[in-house]
């Protein structure tokens, strides 16, 4: 799960426009791991310290030279990507008499887990690979939630048989329970506001006035914030239903 996490998820969702990366929490990161046989080393005089540098050497990337045959060109490039266990086990060490000293003849090479950071757990039921979304700055929440769910829903249909994407925080449902509330404040509130006006003023025409200038600040207020940079959020859309008080 971690590996499928790190190697196909993650970067799917990072391609998603407004996500900045993709941490990634749990789980047991896969790695390649040399189990030296301290006898046999001892037999070829063989180090760790010419072993470590071996296997470095074979697993980086290396520019060549270009060659010309048949007037085409053809560039070398030596690749040090390791894709299983069996291709470390090819690394050479030493040659011994013409012979080459291959890595598994003094060792054994297996995936293991890496030194772990931390757990994660789903709902105190066990062990689970989770991702946390990172919003770049400035972008809006919503609309990269709506774009990160819809990549999700694209990549579930890969997915080897019995793994599951399941949403764990999700913060577009508080933002709509906000937005919904405070359209019901601010509802509420104007209602308040024009009863009390028209009463006071015990005339009508002259409360509309009053009542009309309320969504035009409230708007006059939005305009001020665009203009200056400033984003709406939770604190800033309360203090505009405060002000709606306020200014009658």
């Amino acid at each position: 799960l971690r590996a499928l996490q790190d190697w196909d998820l993650r970067y799917r969702v990072a391609a998603t426009p407004g996500v900045a990366e993709v941490a990634s929490v749990g789980g047991y990161v896969r790695q390649y791991q040399v189990v030296a046989d301290p006898v046999r080393l001892r037999g070829y005089g063989i180090g760790l310290a010419e072993l470590r540098e071996a296997i470095r050497a074979a697993t980086g990337e290396a520019g060549g030279r270009v060659v010309e045959l048949a007037e085409a060109e053809y560039v070398l490039r030596g690749r040090g990507y390791v894709r299983s266990p069996e291709d470390l086990e090819q690394v050479m060490l030493r040659s011994r008499a013409g012979t080459p000293v291959l890595l598994r003849d003094v060792a054994r090479v297996e995936f293991g887990p890496d030194e772990r950071r931390g757990v994660g757990e789903l709902d105190g039921e066990g062990e689970a690979v989770s991702g946390i979304v990172v919003q770049r700055h400035g972008e809006d929440t919503l609309a990269v939630i709506e774009r990160v769910k819809a990549r999700l829903a694209a990549a579930a249909g890969s997915l080897p048989a019995g793994t599951v994407i399941e949403p764990v925080y999700d913060r577009s449902d508080l933002i709509q329970r906000a937005i919904e509330t405070l359209k019901a404040t601010l509802l509420e509130e104007s209602l308040v506001v024009a009863a009390v006006t028209a009463v006071f003023l015990l005339h009508l025409r002259s409360a509309l006035v009053a009542i009309l200038m309320l969504p035009v600040g409230v708007l006059a207020a939005f305009l001020a914030m665009k203009l200056a940079g400033v984003g709406s959020n939770i604190m800033s859309l309360g203090g505009i239903a405060i002000s709606i008080g306020a200014m009658r």
